[in-house]
């Protein structure tokens, strides 16, 4: 009985000594139209905009050179990191969720905030959402929330006010919480109404005048509507990090395990630099949106030594597409910075600069440092990722688009997935197989084009080879109708998607057996 008991009293030291080793706390640091060659490390020969405090991080972990998000725009991108789903297979198949939009991810589908909840873990999103709430705007009061896009300011009338103050003063549904994060706390659409931050499922503070016009020049909000008086766009990022510091400093302070999913509002519009920062980078306002985004960074990794929990934790930093080209990207290469690096196209594009992507994970004791990967990743593994970190298997249900990437975290070089698709903000289809990409048009048809490029040798997808090579055409043809028709591309049984797919090529009449 005695040596029963020294043996269980040993195991137990062993667990309480490595809580590492199966509960890391977890950050996931989601920028905002961060291009694939705005981080230095990245782009050493075409990036001039220093960005220390990620290089710094790729030298400690690992470095991704061929990782994806779902879509060349924002709430698809977010749909699928949430949810390890192609965000096509929703009812979301092109453009993002709109002002006002309605949630997109439904309260009984499996996200990696109640993966994590479910495991024990504390967990709070900070930053944008831009996922949908549901506001509870009555119908015949919608005309009141619609904002403007004028060029002068619109009048607040007592209507209005009345409007307001009636959807402010109450809950609002869906949003974060309903995806499983225990709190929440930004600004859902920083360039959008309404201009005020929400506090888990309230506003902070009742909006009732509109954002003044004159803050929807030079690359800051785009629509006026609801705000708080006197709101300052160049307050919002500052914000998010003191927030995100406080969460650190709290929750290591506590037995649980944490996990932080800080969705910057950075480097995207409003381009709000703030003052220790303008002018920085020699560059103009983008430039120096970036530096500052680096700096939070900076600040959250600080954070985390601070609370002595920086070799506990695992953070991933990435970004849900790539720059945006309407931030003046012509003056930005003009001056020698490439946004998007070696690639072709920027944010919405179905070519690489859409949606190839930053892709950083520091992981102390299970990841080597400074290792550069370039297996073929995407968003959606996250989640699959994260369940076998747990020990748990996903259910059938939930995560189908989702390889986990722990083998590759733990230094190993398989190929974890052999395929992967994303899209255009038009829907247009991108379809990895190997280093062989087929683009499909958005809507199929007999006579649209697709083109086809071998990123092995021809990383800015300069050669199109549709016409040389038609049976690399067929076979990505097939394996994307394939992946349609399944419902998944994790093994499993075969699952419906919620729509019928927009890019589907057996609209253009093409018959599957033709393709395989």
């Amino acid at each position: 009985m005695q040596y029963l008991l020294a043996s269980l009293l040993f195991v137990l030291g062993l667990v309480l000594r490595c809580p590492a080793a199966s509960t890391p706390n977890i950050v996931l640091i989601y920028a905002d139209d961060l291009g694939y060659g705005d981080i230095q490390v990245n782009n050493p020969s075409r990036g001039r905009i220093p960005t220390p405090h990620i290089n710094q991080l790729a030298t400690e972990g690992l470095r991704f050179t061929d990782a994806h998000s779902s879509s060349g725009v924002c709430s698809p991108s977010r749909y699928t990191l949430m949810t390890g789903r192609y965000h096509w297979r929703s009812r979301l198949q092109t453009g993002i969720v709109p002002v006002w939009g309605k949630p997109l991810i439904p309260e009984r589908r499996l996200t990696l905030a109640s993966l994590l909840a479910a495991h024990g873990y504390r967990t709070a999103a900070i930053g944008k959402w831009h996922l949908g709430w549901d506001w509870g705007i009555p119908n015949s009061d919608k005309n009141l929330f619609a904002g403007s896009r004028g060029a002068s300011d619109f009048k607040v009338t007592n209507a209005h006010q009345r409007a307001w103050s009636d959807v402010f003063s109450r809950p609002l549904g869906g949003g974060p919480l309903a995806a499983g994060f225990a709190s929440y706390f930004g600004t859902d659409v920083p360039n959008w109404p309404p201009y005020c931050f929400i506090e888990d499922n309230r506003t902070v503070g009742i909006p009732s005048t509109s954002l003044p016009v004159k803050l929807l020049r030079d690359h800051q909000a785009s629509i006026q509507g609801p705000a708080l008086p006197g709101w300052e766009l160049e307050a919002v990022l500052p914000e998010l990090t003191r927030r995100a510091e406080r969460f650190i400093a709290d929750s290591a302070a506590q037995p649980k395990p944490f996990f932080l999913y800080l969705p910057l509002t950075s480097p995207h519009t409003p381009l709000a630099v703030n003052p220790e920062w303008k002018g920085r980078s020699g560059l103009g306002d983008y430039a120096d949106f970036v530096m500052e985004t680096d700096a939070t960074v900076g600040r959250i990794l600080a954070a985390l030594k601070k609370a002595g929990v920086a070799d506990r934790t695992l953070v991933i930093l990435t970004s849900d597409n790539g720059c945006a080209s309407y931030i003046g990207v012509a003056e930005l290469e003009a001056k020698g910075h490439f946004p998007s690096g070696p690639l072709r196209g920027y944010k919405a594009s179905a070519y690489e600069g859409g949606h190839r992507i930053p892709f950083i994970v520091r992981w102390p004791g299970v990841s080597p440092a400074g290792k550069v990967v370039d297996s073929l990743v995407h968003q959606a593994d996250i989640l699959a990722t994260l369940a076998e970190v747990l020990g748990v298997r996903l259910p059938d249900d939930a995560g189908e688009d989702s390889f986990s990437l722990l083998p590759l975290l733990r230094g190993e070089n398989n190929a974890i997935r052999e395929h992967a698709v994303s899209h255009s903000s038009t829907g247009v289809a991108a379809v990895r197989s190997g280093q062989w990409k087929l683009i499909l048009p958005a809507t199929p048809s007999k006579s649209a084009k697709s083109e086809l490029f071998n990123l092995s040798d021809d990383i800015g997808e300069t050669q199109n080879l549709a016409a040389s090579r038609p049976d690399k055409v067929t076979e990505l043809t097939a394996l994307y109708v394939r992946l349609i028709e399944d419902g998944r591309s994790h093994p499993g049984p075969k699952a419906a998607n919620d729509v019928p797919v927009r890019s589907d090529p057996r609209q253009a009449g093409v018959q599957p057996s033709r393709l395989r």
